[in-house]
């Protein structure tokens, strides 16, 4: 019995088939969509935006105002929390308003903010936030 070291010659392979570097790069593809965060995360510094755009005309909205100690304004009008839909409503109608503008103060509430939103889209209004005009040299 005789054993060849020699290499067999077989003809080299012409075509190469990519449906297993295809499955591979789509299941990498999966796998950086379903396990990356595009949401910030809590800790992160955030400032109020500042803003160069116009502000809409001022009889075209109802401008609800949010301080840090948790009142609420309609207008020049101090209102409770509970009575903010039915005084923006009365605003709203008497006035023929189109939009709700929300200034809120930088310390105020999310909680604030997001009453004062929903006021906003139960009345089918559209939902405007204040900010800053000024614009920063950089």
């Amino acid at each position: 019995m005789a054993f060849s070291f020699e290499p067999a010659r077989k003809s080299p392979i012409t075509a190469f088939s990519l449906a297993s570097l295809t499955d591979i790069v789509l299941l990498l593809l999966v796998f950086f969509l379903l396990t990356s965060n595009f949401i910030p995360q809590n800790g992160i510094e955030v400032s109020l935006p500042q803003s160069a755009a116009q502000s809409p005309s001022e009889p075209d909205y109802v401008t609800i105002s949010l301080t840090r100690e948790g009142a609420y304004f309609v207008g020049p009008t101090e209102v409770e929390a509970a009575g903010l839909l039915d005084a923006v409503r009365a605003v709203a109608e008497a006035e023929s308003k189109t939009a709700v503008v929300i200034r809120a103060d930088k310390n105020a509430t999310v909680d604030q903010f997001t009453r004062a939103a929903t006021v906003a889209r139960t009345l089918d209004l559209r939902l405007l936030l204040a900010t800053d005009q000024r614009v920063t040299q950089q």
